[in-house]
């Protein structure tokens, strides 16, 4: 269901694809099962997916997806989604959607990946590739702000959370991600939502980065999400050395990285247990790692 109620379904999506699509509407049509809540998904035939937005706000990505990611991909390490096919509003379905290419692989499962030091030198490889990408004309990112700009949310989600978390170590974390300097380079191409989610493993390796929603110009500490959301502490060195990443930047994705769990966890933890779930993990990874980067230097 859209969050106005109205059904997205196997029905919809087959109507839609014999008006604009019909030499792919004798395809079977199976609905993808996803925790993410800005798309839902149906896989068309073997090697096709079909993803409409949820929300006006997720429908105004189809165009930047459109456009970018055909220009991105040649300069990126593993494969990302491959626009087949723009769909226009139509059935009742009042925005743009879209066909991909189906990317095969697995979400990395939160706390148990196999491999973490190779991964952890696959994702800085690949979000190093995407920071070197050309940036003329790229737009904002979704998270293109200052994390200062972050502050009162992120005070406020603590309070609300009060019973969930230690709250006073998180507001030391916070303050200490915010005392450090801000970024002064330029604005770089970021994925912005490195989460579980949105990366599969092939056989342990990564082999696709998926949804970019989120994607656009912003500062580099944004795409150190992963070393909380994905990596066990032992292979953040790993990562952190891989990027070359300097203390001010790391601790400024520190912030980052439990800044959106919190907001994550204040909104999923009564009705999206998978979301909730991963957000409590990165808190409490987030809370401990101070210690850990202290007896690193």
């Amino acid at each position: 269901m859209r969050p106005d109620g109205t059904a997205i379904d196997v029905s919809l999506v087959r109507a839609l694809l014999a008006a604009q699509f019909p030499q792919w509407s004798g395809l079977p049509v199976t609905r993808v099962g996803s925790a993410g809540t800005s798309n839902t998904m149906y896989r068309l035939g073997d090697d096709m997916v079909v993803r409409l937005p949820r929300s006006a706000g997720s429908a105004d990505d189809v165009e930047k997806e459109h456009r970018w990611l055909p220009r991105l991909a040649p300069a990126l390490p593993v494969a990302v989604p491959a626009p087949l096919g723009k769909g226009s509003p139509a059935e009742g379905f009042p925005w743009q959607w879209s066909v991909y290419r189906w990317l095969e692989g697995e979400n990395p499962a939160v706390g148990r990946v196999a491999e973490p030091v190779r991964l952890a030198r696959e994702l800085a490889e690949f979000a190093a590739a995407l920071q070197d990408a050309d940036p003329a004309g790229g737009p904002p990112s979704y998270r293109s702000e200052p994390l200062a700009s972050r502050d009162a949310l992120t005070r406020e989600a603590i309070a609300d959370l009060a019973g969930d978390l230690d709250a006073g170590r998180a507001l030391t974390v916070w303050e200490a991600a915010l005392a450090a300097p801000p970024w002064h380079g330029p604005k770089v191409w970021i994925h912005a939502d490195l989460q579980p989610g949105n990366l599969l493993l092939d056989r342990g390796r990564l082999s696709a980065v998926i949804d970019f929603g989120c994607l656009g110009l912003g500062e580099p500490a944004v795409d150190l999400l992963p070393a909380w959301y994905v990596l066990p502490a032992a292979a953040r060195d790993v990562f952190r050395d891989e990027l070359g990443t300097d203390e001010a930047t790391w601790a400024r994705g520190r912030g980052w990285a439990l800044s959106v769990a919190l907001m994550e966890l204040r909104h999923y933890r009564e009705t999206n247990p998978v979301m909730a779930t991963i957000a409590r993990h990165v808190i409490g990874e987030v809370l401990v790692q101070p210690a850990r980067a202290q007896a690193r230097r």
